[in-house]
């Protein structure tokens, strides 16, 4: 007993004197500056005349020069710096991400979980804004963003190429220094070269002299603005076209619209002025103010007082790591009026919020018809797929450590009798068989794999009685099973690649033959978006983020499986074999019993000993024209260049190991402007079902690279730049890498670092040619995971 009395006075003695100390020095910053006032920021001042406008000069700053750090859930210290309202908000010392949770975090999204500074407060979060007396000095020194900005001033970064260790952490979980401005004397004598932008070169005295006029005059806000005529039009338009319940069909259409669509950047317009907007849930009717409903998921209940679907502008900078853009305007109207309206079903009561069914969206939209549920996904599959890779939940290796470097993407043809597994008998299956979201957000850690495992094996053995059935009518499956995407859409095909920490998806297939390859069906489509978009909680304990991850398991086992299920059946085995090669005995079993059950043989006529690329190769000949050809090097106009990436994209084998996952390369010196390129290293694997120890499981002789024409990722670990000239020599410097001496010969030669001091520019270069490199969901890259070696 006395033991543990000294145990816990020794763990909770420092936390009391570190309480202590930062009360006094509260107490004593307050004698010298006055009591703070956190309303003051509450709502933004009008921009004096003459004086510095946040929107035209502030906001760019801070977005090319401090958003690529300081944006979404993983911004340091929560301090999103993109929007007035996130820089009024100030930060917090509280991770969202933080995988050792024993219980759910309350959540903190801006614009949705409180809307002033003052409440912010009231929930933790401390001011980088002055918000002591109101005089020009005290609105800068009293500053945290501007206190931060100049240490960076004072204390430049280091000349040297790779920055130390002991004064620089930049791992993925490193712990944060958010200090309180009454502290930060303390933190800058510390900490002299924490200054901001932290390990990247400092603002100029220019863009500092321009923060501090801003700041003296109380960091006003001229307004962001005002949405075009033709958003005005369609807000109207779809707020009238969400709410007008009329029939529990709208309203069931509505809902359903809502979940799928909550994470999205919806676009009303193409128009270049064009803004994106969020689809929320508000308290207030249309034609008066959104007062957003905060719940953590989607689906949660909304409560018994009316609640309207409400079109909100998304005032947050376009990030490339959560940006999903999605055409919303009057010709989407009437698609949705096609497939959910016009067809003749009746919706005799609607769903109700109980988590058991409201975490299913096979259980809870039962009533609309299967088919218009498949085709809406389908018509922007990559945008669906893009919610499970860019939502909350793909963040960090043991989150992303469920799937392959890179993979393929098909998807089950919604016409045909073979292909569409959602017959009734596997829809009924679906709705019956749980999520993880059902248990809320503080979900157990104990028996989930078991527990899951039965249902599934359950679950996939009436989809094989309702297959099985299909094949024994129709014969085979055939290449028919699989959609073509109408011959026009590029949604048809898509590339998913795994950036160890990150994960992106594109239209097309992007680089050679891959390991692995899926092929979704509705149910699975759905049960996917519900694990891993509307069922995700980010604030959750470490129960629920387990149990999301272990699931993902099960369910990227059945995408799996119903490609194999398309070869020859004496093939199957051995593609079962390869792919998860010394993998838990529980796992190999449940995909045995997936992919190896059926009796069926394959109706597409094979020709060659290698049935498993033949297969992939027939696939893309199907989909032919609705095949994307963006990010092909054949698209490089320039011979030469091509056959010098080619040479580079060969590479194959150990020495990629030593390469960072996501390199983007700028290649000049050819006709026109510099050519950028995205380098993706692929690391071989034994297979992908253990959640720990992934490093045990690597197969460096299989290690791949894909080199893109563009701009594939949101997270460049390096910058290169390298001459057209140079290229040969650059790929046998890769070639020939075996130790991280070698890898720094290279970078000394062919990386912009985080500290040259020519990076900024550098910088500028890459988002200046971003637009025609990224794709429509590309945005401003995060530099948080840049590498210092």
């Amino acid at each position: 007993m006395t033991h543990r009395l000294v145990s816990r006075c020794a763990v909770a003695l420092p936390a009391l004197l570190l309480s202590a100390c930062a009360a006094l020095n509260q107490q004593a910053y307050q004698r010298e500056h006055g009591a703070p006032d956190p309303q003051r920021y509450d709502q933004a001042q009008a921009m004096p005349p003459g004086g510095v406008s946040y929107q035209q000069q502030i906001k760019p700053l801070l977005q090319s020069r401090c958003v690529v750090c300081h944006a979404c859930y993983d911004a340091p210290c929560q301090l999103k710096l993109g929007s007035w309202e996130g820089i009024a908000r100030g930060l917090s010392s509280t991770p969202v991400y933080d995988g050792t949770r024993l219980r759910p975090a309350e959540p903190t999204r801006l614009f949705t979980d409180a809307q002033v500074a003052s409440q912010w407060r009231e929930r933790g979060f401390q001011p980088v804004l002055n918000e002591f007396e109101n005089t020009p000095q005290a609105m800068r020194s009293a500053s945290l963003l501007y206190r931060s900005l100049l240490l960076k001033q004072e204390h430049p970064l280091p000349a040297v190429d790779v920055l130390p260790a002991k004064s620089f952490d930049f791992s993925m979980d490193r712990a944060q220094s958010c200090p309180r401005i009454e502290n930060f004397e303390a933190h800058a004598k510390a900490h002299p070269l924490a200054g901001m932008p932290y390990g990247l070169p400092g603002i100029s005295a220019e863009e500092l002299n321009l923060v501090a006029r801003w700041l003296e005059t109380g960091a006003p806000d001229d307004g962001a603005p005002a949405p075009t005529a033709t958003e005005q039009r369609e807000v109207i338009a779809w707020e009238k076209f969400l709410n007008n319940g009329g029939s529990n069909k709208e309203r069931l259409m509505s809902r359903y619209l809502y979940e799928h669509l909550f994470l999205g950047h919806l676009y009303l317009s193409d128009e270049a002025a064009r803004q994106a907007y969020k689809l929320v849930r508000s308290s207030t009717p249309p034609g008066q103010a959104i007062a957003p409903i905060a719940t953590r998921r989607p689906f949660d209940d909304p409560g018994s007082a009316p609640f309207y679907y409400r079109l909100q502008r998304d005032l947050e900078p376009i990030v490339a790591k959560t940006h999903m853009p999605y055409r919303f305007d009057a010709a989407r109207r009437e698609r949705y009026r096609a497939l959910f309206l016009k067809p003749r079903y009746e919706v005799t009561q609607l769903p109700s919020y109980e988590p058991t069914m409201a975490s299913n969206g096979l259980a809870s939209f039962q009533a609309m018809p299967s088919d218009a549920r498949y085709r809406f996904l389908l018509d922007d599959a990559q945008f669906f797929i893009m919610n499970f890779i860019k939502g909350p939940v793909c963040r960090g290796q043991v989150a992303l450590n469920v799937i392959e470097d890179r993979f393929w993407v098909f998807f089950t043809d919604p016409d045909s009798s073979l292909g569409h597994d959602a017959s009734e008998l596997v829809l009924r299956a679906g709705a019956a068989a749980g999520l993880p979201a059902a248990q809320g957000s503080d979900a157990s850690v104990f028996d989930f794999w078991t527990i899951y495992a039965k249902q599934e094996k359950q679950f996939q053995r009436e989809k094989a009685q309702s297959l099985s059935a299909n094949f024994a009518a129709h014969g085979g499956p055939t290449l028919a099973m699989v959609w073509d995407g109408d011959r026009h859409n590029p949604n048809a095909a898509l590339t998913v690649f795994r950036q160890f920490e990150s994960a992106s998806v594109v239209q097309g297939l992007v680089g050679d033959t891959p390991k692995t390859a899926w092929v979704i069906g509705y149910p699975l489509f759905e049960r996917i978006f519900y694990l891993l978009a509307a069922g995700f909680d980010v604030y959750g304990d470490i129960g629920h983020q387990l149990h999301s991850r272990l699931f993902m398991d099960f369910l990227r086992m059945e995408g799996e499986s119903n490609f194999i299920n398309l070869l020859p059946r004496a093939a199957r085995p051995g593609v079962v074999a390869h792919w998860y090669r010394e993998a838990r005995p529980a796992a190999l079993e449940q995909m045995q019993t997936l992919a190896l059950t059926g009796t069926h043989e394959s109706a597409i006529p094979f020709k060659t000993a290698d049935p498993k690329t033949e297969l992939l190769s027939l696939l893309a000949k199907r989909i032919g024209p609705a095949l994307p050809q963006r990010w092909a090097l054949q698209q490089e106009p320039n011979a030469s260049l091509r056959r010098d990436l080619a040479q580079l994209a060969a590479l194959r084998g150990p020495s990629l190991g030593w390469l960072p996952a996501t390199l983007f390369m700028e290649v000049s010196e050819v006709a026109g402007p510099p050519r950028y390129f995205s380098l993706l290293r692929e690391l071989g694997h034994l297979n992908m079902t253990r959640l720990l120890r992934e490093e045990g499981e690597l197969l460096p002789a299989e290690n791949a690279l894909t080199v893109a024409n563009g701009l594939i990722g949101a997270y460049p670990n390096v910058l290169l730049r390298v001459k057209a000239s140079e290229l040969t020599e650059f790929s046998a410097a890769v070639a020939a890498l075996s130790s991280e001496a070698d890898y720094r010969r290279l970078a000394d030669r062919w990386a912009v670092r985080r500290s040259n001091p020519d990076f900024w520019a550098a910088s500028d270069a890459l988002h200046r040619a971003r637009p025609r490199l990224a794709g429509p969901d590309g945005g401003l890259f995060d530099y948080n995971r840049l590498e210092n070696r």
